[in-house]
């Protein structure tokens, strides 16, 4: 329940079920003091992307307003609750310009400039993030879920655990991560990964950079990662599941065409180039002032090509725009004056009168003049040395409801992950860049177009609202999720069938067959049968069954075909080729179970609708029928009866279902034999119950893992049923022969 600013005194310990940490607020400080305290909203993406969520579901942002020496009282702001978080002069300067900009920000970014370290400043970055943490710890209500953004912040997650370990904790990092010879010269390495891992899932904008996280969890701590998945030992013995994987960032897409679309900013658009003598055409550079955002490389590639005659300034000109950026830090200083020198030789050697070489612009811009700007601009240069993103190509692409226009785009930001009709270049090769800046001037209208709908489609389609959305589904298991199969799935099918021996592991109830009262009932789709019997076709595809039925009951339902392989009661039974696996169960094992039998049907004779299945090495107490508060009390009851009599055995929870066993195993042991049986170079493993999340922790990185239906799960891809899991397999069956 969000409460009353009004009446719980500004709410200090109030009980928010979603809180945003990040370095700034999304309010900057207007004027005013006490009551007459004026603030106004920082347009970006991730206010955007976060304002509907948080105001759906009670949340605060905690943050700092961008003042020092100051400290302000929570308020609101548009519907959502703001706690401001203070910081002094002295923190600005070591904690932010320091450790944040002067340390972490160049050695995250590939050493561009070196980086300092100074013991002052980590102890700062050490002092602020626990003030962080701290106060998220207040706002935040039990088993809330608390996302926390960007380089800043990366101490944060682990404080939060150790201080609220109900929470549900999230990080994303906006900016690269390093590969591991990078990141080792960091003398706090430990500390910072050990910080990160006190989330429950860590985000990066590229595969690349989820990849970079893994290797140096490995090499620091020797943790056990398997694809997506670190295994973090905690303090009681147990291993907690961390998710470290990609979700590209991205914009507003509608609102940003919304905006080009109107007739002023047309009208803008044109004066801009008229105001330019009307060039053939007009190239475009929008950046912060910063050293990895490559505006030396392609200022001096202009150069040459005008100094070689291979563009005229009455033929093209070009635009950049620069922002301010940390103009307090001695680097981003002596950057300014560089560029600065650099665009008046370079104008002083070519412009004419009316026809500016280079119109350097430093100062902000708002969004409507943005717009109009990349209305105006035939190509579009985005030429940084290392981005983590870089939404300003996101921005042109999506103002551009023309399909026109020409992207040239690094590719070393996160960008061109995505934005793969772009030209692409390598910014540090100068004569590579000079040759496609040259090329992305004379591509025909027809291939600019084809080009620009390609990008504007995968911008549209995978906005800051699915980003966003993405993310917090993964983290707390909770979002819509869309019929059919989506397109980073379908890109990962293809991807996956041209491997050369594939696995396809299925669950079966709930995947390929509809959940149903009675278990004897449950048959797979006939679109599911069919796609499984054209893959079992070929051996170089192998296609398995992973219940937690008994085998034989599992064959009865399914059916399956002769070659496929088998597991049941959750990987205590296999069928592999050639015959099946006996469970000889000792002596001591054979007591249990009749004994575990016993227990539990007479537990479940007290609840109408309850029954029993046995299995051959346990039992399971299905409660499928009762209410939930009746099959939860019934499931409470019988494992209680259980560890008093058989203490010590294995129990495992499912969909209204609560399993014992006598010789422990799960599907992810079931999963590792059958990999090794078939001798796979890839796996495709779906599966929509709690016990499947032992499969999808053992997927390595080029394996595929889809969790059908709702819930918290280390899968990287979803669906909604097995009506989507036929459509997958007819993909993944159709791709397969296509690969042959």
């Amino acid at each position: 329940m969000k409460p009353d600013p009004q009446t719980d005194d500004l709410f200090p310990d109030a009980a928010y079920d979603m809180v945003v940490v990040s370095n700034r607020l999304p309010v900057d400080y207007v004027g005013g003091e006490g009551a007459d305290t004026r603030w106004k909203g920082s347009p970006g993406g991730l206010v955007t992307a976060l304002e509907p969520v948080m105001r759906a579901n009670d949340g605060a942002w905690v943050g700092w307003t961008g003042v020092a020496d100051r400290e302000f009282d929570p308020f609101e702001h548009d519907g959502i609750s703001i706690i401001p978080v203070p910081l002094s002069a002295d923190e600005v300067e070591e904690y932010y310009e320091g450790f944040s900009n002067d340390t972490l920000w160049p050695l995250y970014h590939d050493v561009i400039a070196p980086p300092q370290f100074h013991r002052e400043w980590w102890d700062a970055y050490v002092r602020v993030n626990r003030r962080f943490a701290e106060a998220a710890a207040r706002a935040a209500g039990e088993g809330a879920v608390v996302w926390v953004q960007d380089y800043q912040l990366q101490l944060v997650p682990r404080m939060l655990r150790e201080s609220r370990p109900d929470l549900v904790i999230g990080f994303f990092n906006h900016i690269p991560f390093p590969a591991y010879g990078i990141y080792s010269q960091l003398p706090w390495r430990r500390q910072v990964v050990d910080g990160l891992l006190g989330a429950d899932v860590i985000g990066f904008q590229r595969a690349a950079d989820a990849g970079n996280f893994s290797r140096a969890v490995r090499r620091l701590f020797g943790h056990r990662t398997r694809g997506t998945v670190i295994e973090v030992p905690e303090h009681d013995g147990d291993v907690r599941h961390v998710v470290a994987r990609h979700f590209p960032i991205s914009i507003d897409a509608a609102a940003f065409e919304q905006l080009a679309r109107k007739p002023e900013v047309q009208e803008r658009a044109r004066q801009i180039r008229r105001s330019l003598g009307d060039p053939d055409v007009v190239m475009l550079g929008v950046d912060r002032l910063d050293y990895t955002k490559g505006i030396r490389h392609r200022i001096k590639a202009f150069g040459e090509l005008l100094r070689d005659g291979r563009l005229t300034v009455e033929q093209a000109t070009l635009v950049q725009v620069a922002s301010p950026s940390r103009e307090r830090v001695a680097t981003y200083r002596q950057l300014r004056d560089e560029i600065e020198l650099l665009v008046g030789r370079l104008n002083g050697d070519h412009s004419t009168l009316g026809h500016a070489a280079i119109s350097y612009l430093h100062h902000g811009y708002p969004r409507e003049e943005m717009a109009a700007l990349y209305l105006a601009a035939d190509v579009m240069l985005v030429t940084a040395l290392r981005d983590g993103m870089n939404l300003v190509a996101k921005e042109y692409v999506a103002s551009r409801f023309d399909d026109d226009g020409v992207l040239l785009l690094s590719e070393f930001t996160g960008a061109s992950d995505e934005l793969r009709q772009a030209i692409l270049v390598n910014p540090h090769d100068i004569e590579g860049l000079k040759d496609a800046m040259v090329e992305a001037t004379q591509i025909p209208k027809r291939e600019r177009a084809r080009r620009m709908r390609a990008l504007r489609k995968r911008v549209k389609d995978n906005d800051v609202a699915n980003w966003s959305a993405t993310f917090l589904e993964t983290l707390t298991g909770t979002g819509k999720i869309q019929p059919g199969v989506p397109d980073p799935l379908r890109s990962a099918i293809i991807r996956i069938a041209e491997v050369e021996r594939m696995l396809v592991a299925l669950d079966f109830d709930g995947t390929l067959a509809p959940l149903v009262d009675r278990p004897e009932d449950a048959r797979a789709t006939a679109r599911a049968r069919a796609a499984i019997e054209r893959m079992s076709e070929h051996e170089d595809t192998r296609v398995a069954l992973v219940s937690g039925r008994a085998l034989d009951s599992l064959k009865d339902v399914a059916s399956p075909p002769v070659a496929a392989l088998l597991s049941g009661s959750h990987g205590v039974e296999l069928q592999l080729d050639g015959g099946g696996v006996t469970i000889d169960l000792r002596e001591n094992e054979l007591t249990s179970l009749e004994r575990l039998i016993e227990i539990v049907e007479e537990a479940a004779s007290s609840a109408d609708g309850a029954w029993v299945e046995r299995k051959p090495a346990g039992i399971a107490l299905h409660t499928r029928k009762l209410g939930a508060t009746a099959g939860a009390a019934l499931q409470r009851e019988a494992r209680d009866r259980v560890e008093r009599a058989l203490p010590g055995l294995s129990t495992r929870g499912g969909k209204n279902v609560l399993e014992f066993a006598v010789r422990a195993s799960d599907k992810g042991e079931a999963l590792t034999r059958l990999r090794q049986h078939a001798g796979a170079d890839a796996v495709l493993y779906v599966g929509d119950d709690v016990t499947d999340e032992d499969a999808f922790a053992t997927l390595e990185t080029d394996d595929v893992g889809v969790k059908v239906g709702q819930g918290k799960s280390l899968a990287a891809y979803r669906l909604r049923g097995p009506d989507d899991v036929a459509e997958l397999l007819e993909l993944l069956a159709d791709a397969r022969d296509a690969s042959r």
